[in-house]
């Protein structure tokens, strides 16, 4: 029986966190997880040789492709690129005829991929890509990433909807909170945040979902309110990607023993049900061994942040050569005293830096985080704004 798609990733690492325990014969592991004895061995192969990133899913293109170019034309091809340096693909694919069939010469596109590969293209400079910041899946040390959720909202005995907002170390899986709210907003989260960095200060990454108030699909970058102020404190906001939960998959295989724990059955109120959260935060640990820390707790195996918790947020200082705006009210930045370019609602009355990167394209910049890029040649009508944009090619 095949991976269950959903989770493939995720079962991947548990069957190989399961066998590096060593209690257990690879036939009870095949017989638990459900997949053959060569798969498991494939796994455990791939695992010794590249880690973790061995896990994910491999390309099945064949690695030589019959109708590949010919040995000799490719050093034709190179032959002429050192002795005509400056000419390009299209010169050198003309050439090719002098020597070789109609029949035998590849496409320029084929040439010009040859060189490539060679190295011997000069790109044209261009705007390039801006990458996003990937989260850490698998930390080195404590407080290199955190990781934060809302855990699915349930009822208690009074009809009345619980959510508990869970924060923990993705190393050691140290769990700092499992705080009971009435609702999922940015002051409840804030304050519980506020309280945990107080007293173990504060990480270098914060992992989270997309759900508010954590993060936005539908903003720059999927920064929402308190992402900035993560910003601010000088913490990366990192985010899984949408509807992949099994990226933070060590925070929602948590989640699963609070929910036994907590809310199978839930208590009678908000009062009684932040006792049973509490304990539970205790017993994880304190008391209950965990078997990817090699049954130690968590709290054995976890240190305090050794940077704290700054009380009043720090200045800023812009580098000289970038233009520095302020966001107003309706979330826009003014550009040439009549054009209005929008970033976001949640920097209303904050400072970006704006770079110039030439040709009317401008990079701009919250503090030391990429927002996004905008072409003032797009400002055509002094009654529209436009917006950022994250890529331009």
């Amino acid at each position: 029986m095949p991976w269950k798609e959903t989770t493939t990733m995720e079962q991947k690492i548990e069957f190989i966190c399961e066998w590096r325990t060593g209690k257990y014969t690879i036939t009870e592991l095949c017989k638990n997880f459900e997949i053959s004895r060569p798969t498991a061995y494939k796994l455990i192969n791939r695992f010794e040789k590249q880690g973790f990133e061995g896990l994910k899913e491999q390309s099945r293109t064949p690695k030589e492709h019959p109708n590949a170019t010919k040995e000799n034309i490719v050093d034709g091809i190179l032959k002429l690129k050192k002795k005509h340096p400056r000419w390009g693909a299209k010169k050198i694919n003309k050439l090719l005829f002098n020597d070789f069939t109609e029949n035998e010469i590849p496409s320029v596109v084929t040439v010009h991929n040859i060189l490539k590969r060679h190295g011997l293209v000069c790109p044209q400079k261009r705007l390039r890509r801006v990458k996003p910041v990937y989260p850490i899946f698998d930390p080195k040390v404590c407080n290199e990433v955190w990781s934060a959720d809302y855990k699915g909202k349930f009822l208690m005995g009074n009809k009345v909807y619980c959510h508990p907002l869970t924060i923990a170390d993705s190393k050691s899986r140290f769990l700092f909170t499992a705080k009971g709210h009435y609702k999922e907003t940015l002051k409840y989260a804030k304050a519980e945040f506020t309280k945990v960095f107080r007293k173990y200060g504060i990480p270098k990454q914060l992992h989270t979902d997309n759900g508010s108030p954590f993060g936005s699909v539908r903003a720059i970058q999927r920064f929402t309110q308190l992402s900035y102020w993560f910003i601010e404190l000088g913490i990366i906001p990192v985010f899984s990607d949408p509807a992949h939960p099994e990226q933070n998959g060590r925070h929602e295989r948590m989640h699963r023993d609070l929910k036994a724990a907590c809310a199978k059955p839930s208590a009678y109120d908000l009062k009684a049900q932040q006792r049973r959260l509490n304990h539970f935060v205790k017993e994880y640990n304190h008391i209950r061994p965990h078997e990817a820390l090699g049954m130690e707790t968590p709290a054995s195996m976890h240190n305090f942040s050794s940077r704290p918790f700054p009380e009043k947020i720090p200045n800023f200082d812009y580098n000289s050569n970038l233009k520095i705006l302020k966001v107003t009210q309706n979330g826009a930045i003014r550009w040439k005293s009549y054009y209005w370019v929008y970033l976001t609602a949640a920097l209303k009355g904050k400072y970006v830096g704006i770079e110039d990167l030439g040709n009317g394209i401008w990079k701009v910049f919250y503090r030391d985080v990429f927002l996004g890029f905008f072409n003032e040649t797009q400002l055509r009508n002094k009654e529209k704004s436009i917006r950022l944009e994250t890529n331009l090619v």
